[in-house]
C-alpha cells in the first residue's frame, strides 16, 4: 500500500512533499489538490495520492482507468513561480520518464503532449491543470503510471497499446519508492527550469518518440501529415508538413492520431 510517511522517508526535496496525503479512494487527485489551493502559499508542494480514483481524467477529458492499488495516481499543488505552463508540462514528462526508466525498465520515452511509453505501449500519463485562487496563480501536475498491472488486467485493444512497470521488469516494483523518486526528480527539474528552460527541453527532445517520424493530426477537426521535426514549449509539435510547410500546432487543439516510419 501506498504510505505518506515511508514516501517522505526517501524523498530529496524542500519544496515538493512537505505534506503528502495518500486517499483509499476518491474521484479525482487532481480535483483534491486544487481545493488546498485556498490555503494559499502555505500549501506549495502539497502532495495528493490515491490507490483507486472513480473519476480520473486525461487530456481533453478522456477517462483514466484505474483498478484499486496497482497504480501511482499522484497530484501535485504548486504555486506560480514564473515558470510557464508548457515547460512544467515538459519537466514533469521528463521526470516522470526518468523515474520510470530507473526502475529497470528500458529507457521510456514521451509521446507528445503529456504520455510516457515503455517498449511501444503507454504506462504514463500526465494531465497539468491551471487554477485560481483567491488571486493567486496555481497548476496542479497529476501524474498517472502503472505499476502491477498485468497484460490480463488490459482487455481488449488495451492489451495492445498498455503496459506497466511490472510488466516490463517481470517482477513487482516498490510504489513508495517510485513515488519519492518522482517526487524528488519532479522538483529538481522544475527548479532547473528556472535557470535553463532550454536544457529540460533538450532533455526532453532526447526522449521524444516522435521526432523523425511521420506522423498523422488533427488539428480542430482537420487532419494533417508530415514529419515531426522537433517541439516548442510554449507552442507546441513542429511539423514539417508533406506539402513542405513547417507549422506549430498546440496541445490544446492537436491529437496525434498515429506514427509510422
Amino acid at each position: 500500500m501506498l504510505d505518506a510517511d515511508l514516501i517522505k522517508s526517501n524523498l530529496k526535496t524542500v519544496r515538493i512533499g512537505r505534506e503528502i496525503i495518500v486517499y483509499k479512494s476518491t474521484s479525482s487527485t487532481n480535483d483534491i489538490a486544487a481545493q488546498y489551493a485556498i490555503g494559499g502559499e502555505k500549501n506549495d508542494g502539497f502532495v495528493v495520492l490515491a490507490e483507486q480514483q472513480t473519476a480520473g481524467r486525461g487530456r481533453r477529458a478522456a477517462k483514466w482507468l484505474s483498478q484499486t492499488g496497482k497504480s501511482i495516481l499522484c497530484s501535485i499543488l504548486l504555486r506560480d513561480t514564473g515558470i510557464s505552463s508548457g515547460i512544467i508540462a515538459i519537466a514533469s514528462a521528463v521526470a516522470a520518464a526518468e523515474t520510470i526508466s530507473k526502475c529497470g525498465c528500458a529507457d521510456s520515452k514521451i509521446k507528445w503532449p503529456n504520455d510516457i511509453f515503455l517498449a511501444g505501449k503507454k504506462v504514463a500519463g500526465i494531465l497539468i491543470d491551471g487554477i485560481v485562487r483567491a488571486g493567486q496563480k496555481f497548476y496542479v501536475i497529476g501524474i498517472g503510471i502503472n505499476c502491477h498491472q498485468t497484460r490480463e488486467d488490459f482487455n481488449g485493444e488495451l492489451r495492445d497499446i498498455a503496459t506497466s512497470i511490472d510488466i516490463q521488469i517481470g517482477n513487482v516494483c516498490d510504489r513508495n519508492k517510485i513515488a519519492a523518486e518522482l517526487l524528488t526528480s519532479l522538483e529538481h527539474y522544475l527548479t532547473a527550469a528556472l535557470d535553463n528552460p532550454a536544457g529540460i527541453t533538450e532533455k526532453w527532445q532526447n526522449r521524444n518518440m516522435l521526432l523523425g517520424k511521420k506522423i498523422a493530426i488533427e488539428h480542430k477537426g482537420e487532419k494533417f501529415t508530415g514529419n515531426c521535426i522537433g517541439i516548442e514549449p510554449t507552442e507546441g509539435l513542429i511539423v514539417q508538413l508533406e506539402c513542405g510547410n513547417i507549422r506549430t500546432f498546440d496541445a490544446a487543439f492537436t491529437t496525434v492520431l498515429k506514427s509510422r516510419e
